[in-house]
């Protein structure tokens, strides 16, 4: 049993370009986010340390939100800063930018409030996917996370299409099945537009927020409204697939590279345990993770444009 006076919790946020990540879950002998992380985290502290995230996305999946809880030795916490006047977090966040690789950035390093859990306590994970449905928005400088359409998309159609997919339900048709794992979520928004300013001007964007995610979740509801938005499929085919709870006969979960998880909002600092507490206990009767967007290698589309 850890010890909870040996260590402190802390709390990272990260951001990190997904293109070369097999995802965020360590695998032996492969380039992983958490990999390079405990990697470095490793060698501060002297000992092994486990990274604890609040949302494990898939290969070739970016992130600008994503948040990490860690427990760090407290001998060799206070021992970070060194001869400089940092703060211990201040040196953590140093020291870490200097050994992690350039497509991961540690953005911020503070002690978490008691009864953090970065997965636990977490109320809902947002993402947004990117697409550029015509020649004049095709950047190659942001090639590596918008994805290309060689039609125009009927952003209405595909807008209205989602709607059915709001609240509580069942997404079997929409998630990898796993044995004795819940595809029951509770998906809080699902929006698409096409957008009228900052970076992502004239790209049609989603906007998909969630409790958690199930295996697949995210990428074959944005491949339902794709058939959508390209005439391949009535506007009432997402609401068709959910019903079915099958995969058969779906459409294809689109490429990861499009997909960038944005934000992970928790409750106040007096809420975090009881969350935490709360969602352990669901999840383990459901024998299922809040994991996102795994991908299903028979349905993947290797490529960067959509056909």
């Amino acid at each position: 049993m850890r010890d909870n006076r040996a260590v402190i919790r802390i709390r990272l946020d990260l951001a990190y370009r997904g293109t070369n990540f097999v995802g965020w879950a360590r695998q032996p002998g492969l380039r992983s986010v958490q990999g390079v992380l405990e990697d470095a985290l490793a060698l501060l502290a002297r000992q092994p340390v486990t990274a604890n995230v609040a949302g494990r996305t898939d290969a070739g999946v970016h992130a600008r939100g994503q948040v990490v809880h860690i427990d760090f030795p407290r001998d060799r916490w206070d021992k970070l800063p060194g001869r400089s006047d940092r703060t211990p977090e201040r040196a953590l966040l140093d020291k870490l930018n200097a050994m992690v690789p350039a497509d991961v950035v540690v953005q911020n390093a503070v002690v978490a409030p008691p009864g953090f859990d970065a997965r636990y306590s977490a109320l809902y994970r947002r993402y947004n996917y990117r697409i550029a449905d015509s020649v004049d928005y095709r950047d190659p400088l942001t090639g590596t996370w918008v994805l290309w359409s060689r039609q125009a998309l009927d952003v209405d159609a595909m807008s209205e299409s989602v709607v059915p997919l709001l609240g509580l339900r069942d997404f079997a048709a929409f998630c990898k099945p796993r044995r004795g794992a819940s595809t029951i979520r509770e998906l809080q928004e699902f929006t698409w537009e096409r957008a009228t300013q900052g970076p992502d001007t004239g790209l049609v964007r989603a906007t998909i927020v969630a409790d958690a995610f199930c295996h697949n979740m995210v990428r074959a509801m944005v491949g339902a409204a794709l058939d959508v938005g390209l005439g391949r499929k009535p506007v009432q085919w997402p609401a068709h697939m959910l019903a079915s709870r099958s995969r058969v006969n779906s459409s294809v979960v689109v490429a990861a590279h499009g997909l960038t998880l944005e934000h992970v909002e928790y409750p106040p600092d007096d809420l975090l345990a009881s969350r935490a507490h709360a969602i352990r206990a669901r999840r383990l009767d459901e024998e299922a993770e809040p994991v996102d967007c795994d991908q299903n290698p028979d349905q993947r589309l290797s490529g960067s444009e959509y056909p």
